[in-house]
């Protein structure tokens, strides 16, 4: 009946088992799905909103392009510019644009601003780097306002007009403190703002929260890396390589996810920087349901998994029980009471397999004349020798040692974790020693012999078979030496500090 019952349990628990798994692998799977699709949308979704506050951008430049463009196709018909000529365009560009600034200048900076007014730029710097490059429209600039006595954060547009032996610049300037309008409709929380950086992160113009922490230096490298070296390199990687994407970074207590994509011009990046509270917000409300419902079909999962468990844990446990008595007996020699020959190679084995460097001892020993015992007392006399054998032999050992017997009169001792040279002979003269007085026999006492060889593992074999092969070479040397003794693989080990060992008059007993 007790059969039956564990055949119905089993025939229900491990289907059952299976099937929680797999779904709580699901549930596992979908749940990381979920909020990693979630967490990607919200990324998706900055990194388009910064593309789209980019173009604006760009657009806004553009258009000063655009208008410049018909003026600089004038010009360059014309061929040759008069002073009126110069003014006449400078004061038509400043009509039509946004720029707060114009002027239309010849190759060494002298020229005319927007309102008539002649000007001289050729010793500004950002003038150098319109004169260095013939392809760059835009170049970022602090300029000197005289009438406003301060420095303009600006991005020059530049078109560049080819005269008659002549060339001329038609400059335009657009204010970085326009660049603030373009968050004045934003979709982000309070907390966000948009910056331009270069590749180095050198801030070239801020809206939104322009007091954050990631923007007062200057530079958001700067600011990031203190507390975020990693992302710091994330991001420049990224700037260097004008690629796009998002990243977490936390200054100075400042918790900002930032988004960033290239503009096309000059290695510039548009950053979004929104706070992580408001990203957060956004990944749950992307899969608040989705959440809902996993959250009660995992509570179910675990409830019935608890259920299995328990059942399971019981079965387990009486079955391991059962099981362990079962081993025991297959690994037991019925005679001795020892482990028998497969039992005792699995375990040396799985000794040498754990500890591979541990230095330890393997006696091979056969009883002396074991037929003759047994044609002279009879096989049950032999029978009990060698069951006094298994029982004292076992007596003299520690528990963790391995003791079994491999044959009919052959037994094998593994002792383990023996340090040094000096115990390897104390160990080996313990064994001699317990043969030396070993009789056996309840009425008729019986003094046994026996031969023994020994091989240390792992110098003379890191696996079993080779250290059974030196083993079983030591036992040949007892043999040939006249038995009732124990011999080494190699002499060397049972030799005192300071002693030398015979050579062997046979070389049969060299082998290594």
């Amino acid at each position: 009946m007790e059969s039956q019952n564990k055949s119905v349990i089993a025939s229900w628990v491990v289907p059952g088992v299976i099937l929680i798994i797999a779904v709580a692998i699901m549930v596992i799977n979908f749940t990381t799905k979920s909020s990693s699709d979630a967490t990607e949308a919200v990324s998706r979704n900055l990194i388009k909103s910064t593309q789209v506050y980019g173009e604006n951008f760009i657009h806004e430049l553009e258009l000063l392009n655009k208008v410049a463009g018909p003026v600089r196709a004038i010009a360059e018909r014309e061929g040759k510019w008069d002073d009126k000529f110069e003014k006449d365009m400078a004061e038509i560009l400043a009509s039509c644009t946004d720029a707060y600034k114009v002027v239309f200048c010849d190759g060494s900076g002298q020229g005319v601003d927007g309102q008539r007014e002649e000007i001289d730029i050729g010793g500004e710097e950002y003038f150098q780097k319109v004169k260095q490059s013939d392809s760059t429209s835009y170049i970022y600039a602090d300029v000197n306002d005289p009438d406003e006595s301060e420095v303009k954060k600006s991005i020059v547009v530049v078109e560049r007009v080819a005269g008659e032996g002549n060339k001329g610049y038609l400059l335009l300037y657009y204010p970085m403190d326009k660049f603030k309008s373009l968050m004045s409709k934003s979709d982000f929380d309070s907390n966000s703002f948009l910056t331009v950086v270069d590749s180095e992160g050198n801030i070239l113009g801020s809206a939104g929260a322009v007091n954050s922490k990631l923007l007062r230096d200057g530079n958001i490298l700067d600011a990031v890396r203190p507390d975020n070296a990693e992302a710091a390199r994330t991001i420049k990687n990224r700037l260097d390589n004008g690629s796009r994407g998002t990243t977490p970074v936390t200054v100075q207590g400042e918790s900002v996810m930032l988004s960033y994509v290239p503009l096309g011009e000059n290695r510039w990046e548009m950053i979004l920087g929104v706070s992580q509270t408001y990203v957060d917000k956004q990944v749950s409300l992307q899969w608040e349901n989705t959440k809902d419902m996993l959250s009660y079909l995992v509570i179910a999962v675990v409830v019935f998994i608890c259920l299995v468990v328990v059942i399971n844990i019981v079965s387990k446990i009486r079955n391991n029980e059962k099981k362990k008595e079962l081993e025991d007996k297959a690994d037991t020699d019925l005679l001795t009471g020892l482990t028998n020959k497969l039992a005792t190679e699995r375990k040396i084995k799985e000794y040498m397999t754990k500890h591979p460097e541990s230095q330890s001892m393997l006696f091979v020993l056969d009883v002396d004349n074991f037929k003759k015992i047994n044609d002279t007392m009879g096989h049950a006399f032999g029978d009990e020798v060698l069951r006094s054998l298994g029982q004292q032999i076992g007596a003299i050992f520690r528990a963790s040692d391995i003791i079994g017997r491999i044959g009919g009169d052959e037994f094998m001792i593994f002792l383990k974790g023996v340090s040094d040279k000096e115990a390897v002979r104390k160990e080996a003269k313990k064994v001699e020693h317990f043969f030396k007085n070993f009789q056996a026999g309840e009425y008729v006492k019986y003094a046994a012999t026996a031969s023994i060889g020994v091989a240390i593992f792992p110098q003379e074999g890191n696996d079993f078979e080779t250290l059974y092969k030196a083993a079983d070479q030591g036992l040949y040397k007892a043999k040939k030496r006249g038995k009732n003794q124990l011999a080494f693989y190699r002499d060397e080990w049972g030799l005192a500090e300071g002693e030398t060992a015979e050579p062997e008059e046979d070389e049969t007993t060299e082998q290594s």
